[in-house]
């Protein structure tokens, strides 16, 4: 494998990211991209194809609820805003995640 090759993100790793940048306050697509991409110092960039499937997982799941608002460049655009049934979704996910992470850690410090 190329070591220039982008990698994906491991399953339910974006949704976890979408709860945390709800949780926060209601915003539409763009600016849970650019939260995601900001807050990970440009790391992570969530591409249109990805994020707009996930949040209609999302919505149908619940997590996330979705209202038609109106910018401030007169564009109709979707705000989402996290549920309870989210912040326990993030709770799960979260708690899943740190597991993983600290197996992993435990892997990479053997010699």
């Amino acid at each position: 494998m190329k070591t220039d090759e982008p990698r994906g993100l491991f399953p339910g790793a974006l949704e976890m990211m979408i709860l945390r940048t709800l949780r926060r306050e209601a915003l539409h697509g763009y600016a849970i991209a650019r939260s995601i991409r900001q807050n990970s110092e440009d790391l992570l960039r969530v591409e249109e194809g990805s994020l707009y499937p996930a949040l209609q997982r999302m919505l149908k799941a619940r997590w996330i609820e979705g209202e038609w608002i109106t910018s401030p460049q007169k564009r109709k655009v979707r705000r989402y805003k996290l549920t309870a049934a989210g912040r326990k979704q993030l709770e799960r996910e979260t708690s899943q995640f740190e597991r993983m992470f600290a197996g992993i850690h435990k892997v990479m410090r053997t010699t």
